[in-house]
């Protein structure tokens, strides 16, 4: 029986939105698709809202009827100052505001380990550290997870803020064979964030089953949420087409990863 009569799923054209359109579909009656274009042919149990998320008011009226929002829009690299303002920043304001004027009862927002990119890769930080961003993006997924906390403790929406660090398809290279998030276990992260009985305001690390593990979800326990896969069958072929790098660049070090070696966005290209 569906849990949430419509949930909102913001970025639903994207990597992982498109994902989660198929997953999320049993937890709904309807699930609303928000993007900036339109999407195509829909489910019967679909419905589209075409905005902008910078759009204080086409936003606003999109949240309108959803008991849940599944809030992964935006930017999703690090970007020129004024898209991550107005992405990013903006635009995740308007979906609280959204939020606390129409109801939903509980927000699942994809955050990043670009929040806390620059803890190194052996401190073995917990969910509660403090927050480290590697980049105006992570800075911005710093002040989501804070704001969320205002609209838990100032207005009762619940949130879970998932730290999301490498998910695809299969690890690309080394770094992700310990920061790989299946696109299974994604959708298992985000399932569990949407059913546990009680969440306030939760911050939880996304990753799968490893074999190496460089951060401590303990403090996510409540959410659920058990990963069923593991890098480890990509590791060999990684492993056979990439050198091990050097262990003192920031790209090694920091839990970023190469979000740590980029210059200012708003700076001229060097060169």
């Amino acid at each position: 029986m569906p849990q949430y009569e419509r949930i909102l799923i913001t970025g639903a054209a994207g990597r992982l939105g498109s994902e989660l359109r198929k997953a999320l579909a049993p937890l709904a009656g309807r699930i609303r698709l928000a993007a900036r274009e339109p999407l195509g042919t829909l489910a019967a149990h679909e419905e589209e809202a075409v905005f902008d998320l910078a759009d204080m008011d086409a936003t606003i009226a999109a949240t309108e009827g959803c008991d849940a929002i599944v809030h992964f829009g935006g930017a999703s690299l690090e970007s020129p100052w004024q898209t991550i303002l107005d992405a990013n920043i903006r635009g995740s304001y308007h979906i609280y505001e959204g939020a606390r004027k129409h109801g939903a009862k509980r927000v699942v927002y994809a955050s990043s380990v670009h929040a806390i990119g620059y803890h190194e890769v052996e401190a073995q930080i917990g969910v509660d550290a403090p927050v480290r961003p590697d980049s105006l993006y992570g800075v911005s997924k710093n002040f989501v997870e804070s704001l969320s906390r205002l609209y838990w403790d100032k207005f009762g929406i619940e949130s879970v803020c998932l730290r999301i660090f490498s998910s695809f398809p299969e690890p690309a290279d080394r770094r992700m064979l310990w920061s790989y998030l299946s696109f299974a276990d994604c959708m298992r992260l985000v399932e569990a964030s949407l059913t546990a009985p009680r969440v306030g305001h939760t911050i939880s690390f996304g990753m799968s089953d490893n074999k190496v593990k460089t951060v401590d979800n303990r403090g996510a326990n409540h959410l659920g949420f058990i990963p069923q896969d593991s890098s480890e069958p990509f590791r060999a072929a990684v492993e056979a087409r990439t050198p091990v790098p050097d262990p003192a660049r920031p790209s090694v070090k920091y839990l970023g990863g190469w979000f740590c070696e980029l210059d200012h966005p708003d700076d001229e290209p060097k060169g």
